[in-house]
């Protein structure tokens, strides 16, 4: 067995806030910081260790938040720095520490130094960006698209020059290669680790480095150029003088994200060393077993792509490197309608939680993802608010698809269903807000909220609860090992976990018809405990049973 370094982050729980949708305290519609310091018991009890928050800081919301016009403020809408301050403290009281998102890829337009760059190639300002020529009078400089809206170069009469985004036109990326920049980064994270901030989850950090030369993409539909930024040529020598100079001299701990992320690319980011300048990385590798490039082409569910895509990372970090574990965020469709079954909304729920939280990693828990909310249904595309559904609306008007067939494709794929209003309770809009919420409540709040799930035992609340429970309380399911068996299984995900002596087993089940389970050899059930079960009870029969609708089970072996 492999050697696992222990961390104190290796044993936190963490919990996404999106802050505009957890909680209203002013009834503007809108959530905010005295909402969430509202909430913190609830989050302690829980089990939380960590909040993590996405962006707080102003921004004209091009991009919700991830378009960040000023980066040592607090966005008004969600209060002041003295309620972040307050915030921060009561976490510190409860024992809890908090992430701030890191967004340095790009900025807002509406960000002074923006501002500055449209002002010529003489303001200092100006190579804070990529600000090129084009290639004729109006042809850019390459071929690149961007993630979420068309071209990635926005063009400027003033200037005669085009401005790079590999995202929305209002998100220009920043020049990294630029010294200044780059101090400017450093300031920024000294600024939040000074006042008491743990950490930074790192919005997709690999992307900060562009190659010299700009050369054209391969011609793909969306993101045409991804292939030259993802794994920029200096994102690793970037990142490790922000480890060397800022990060390395507090008690803190970061979180990469990047799309497109492989195991062969995170490897040299998190490798534990010299060398290593994130404490772990977020991969969508596994949000991929129902779809084909990205969630808006759907394809049917694959367990054996979901097994595969969590055994790879699970083998190969062991003992190298530490796993970030997250089913839900606010990027992504709600897991239950994707993976699970709304039929079986408690059982597969907390199936889902077990198959994902029994693994090797730091958990990740997104906002409602423990009381189960579900996938949003609206009627009319004029409803959505987001850039990346519009960008694909526009996508599938020119495919000639009708409103009523991209609505449906909404409801499946849209990172809009993990951005409704957090479902508190059976009041109106949920107990989210006493005035009209931003976006829409899911009509579903009366049967799924927190406080029906706090007093029901069998919640998939009280499930998330013993699940944080069990991993605080046993060293092996948070360093053991990871081992697969039944790979070829299309219809349960077993594996097992060791370490010191001690093995767990884990079974799950992703199907409504019973399937046939036998214990791996060497696994007696008889002789271990079950302390994990979505069902109240658990027979076997000789060393097996026959699985119940989307049923888990964890057993612990001495």
């Amino acid at each position: 067995m492999a050697n696992v370094t222990k961390r104190p982050y290796k044993e936190y729980t963490v919990y996404q806030i999106w802050p505009r949708s957890f909680c209203d305290s002013n009834g503007d519609g809108i959530g905010d910081l005295m909402g969430v310091y509202s909430k913190l018991d609830y989050l302690k009890d829980l089990g939380v260790d960590v909040i993590w928050f996405s962006p707080l800081y102003p921004s004209p919301n091009a991009d919700y938040g991830y378009d960040i016009a000023d980066y040592k403020a607090i966005n008004p809408e969600y209060g002041t720095m003295e309620d972040f301050k307050k915030v921060l403290d009561g976490a510190h009281e409860r024992g809890m520490k908090v992430l701030m998102d890191l967004v340095v890829n790009h900025t807002s337009n509406e960000h002074y130094w923006f501002k500055e760059s449209l002002k010529g190639e003489d303001n200092p300002y100006h190579s804070y960006y990529h600000w090129r020529k084009g290639k004729s009078a109006k042809k850019p400089p390459n071929n690149w698209l961007s993630t979420f809206e068309g071209g990635a170069w926005e063009y400027n009469k003033d200037l005669d020059k085009y401005y790079l985004h590999v995202f929305a036109k209002g998100q220009p990326d920043l020049n990294m290669d630029n010294p200044k920049v780059r101090e400017e980064v450093k300031s920024i994270m000294r600024f939040w680790l000074d006042m008491g901030v743990d950490g930074f989850r790192e919005d997709v950090i690999t992307f900060i480095s562009k190659p010299e030369n700009f050369p054209n993409g391969f011609p793909i539909p969306v993101a045409c150029g991804i292939e030259h930024y993802k794994n920029g040529p200096n994102a690793h020598k970037y990142l490790k003088e922000f480890q060397k100079e800022v990060l390395d001299k507090y008690d803190c701990f970061t979180v990469g994200e990047s799309p497109m992320m492989t195991l062969k690319n995170a490897l040299p980011y998190i490798t534990e060393g010299d060398d290593q300048v994130m404490s772990m990385m977020f991969h969508f590798q596994h949000h991929e077993a129902d779809c084909f490039m990205t969630e808006w082409i759907h394809v049917p569910f694959s367990l054996k792509k979901l097994k595969k895509a969590f055994s790879t990372w699970q083998n190969a970090l062991y003992g190298k490197a530490w796993n970030s574990l997250y089913l839900d965020n606010h990027d992504h469709a709600r897991i239950i309608n994707r993976y699970g079954n709304v039929n079986y909304h408690k059982e597969s729920g907390k199936m889902l939680a077990t198959m994902c939280y029994m693994q090797s990693g730091t958990p990740f828990i997104y906002m409602g993802q423990e009381i189960g909310m579900l996938n949003i249904e609206l009627d009319s595309v004029d409803k959505y608010k987001d850039v990346l559904t519009f960008n694909n609306y526009h996508l599938a008007q020119k495919l000639h698809l009708s409103d009523k067939t991209f609505l449906k494709m909404c409801h499946r794929s849209s990172r809009e269903n993990a951005r409704t209003p957090m479902q508190w309770s059976k009041e109106k809009n949920a107990g989210f807000t006493t005035g009209e919420p931003w976006f829409y409540v899911n009509d579903n709040y009366k049967k799924i909220n927190v406080e029906d799930s706090l007093k029901d035992p069998d919640s998939i609340l009280n499930y998330y609860k013993e699940i944080i429970r069990l991993r605080k309380a046993n060293p092996l399911l948070v360093y053991g090992d990871y081992k697969e068996h039944y790979k070829s299984s299309r219809s349960l995900y077993v594996y097992e976990r060791n370490y010191e002596g001690k093995r767990a087993l884990v079974v799950c089940s992703f199907k409504e018809k019973g399937v046939n389970f036998k214990a791996p050899k060497g696994f007696d059930l008889s002789k271990g405990k079950l302390v994990l079960c979505n069902y109240k009870d658990a027979k076997v029969t000789d060393n097996g049973f026959v699985t119940r609708p989307y049923e888990a089970r964890v057993y612990l072996f001495d």
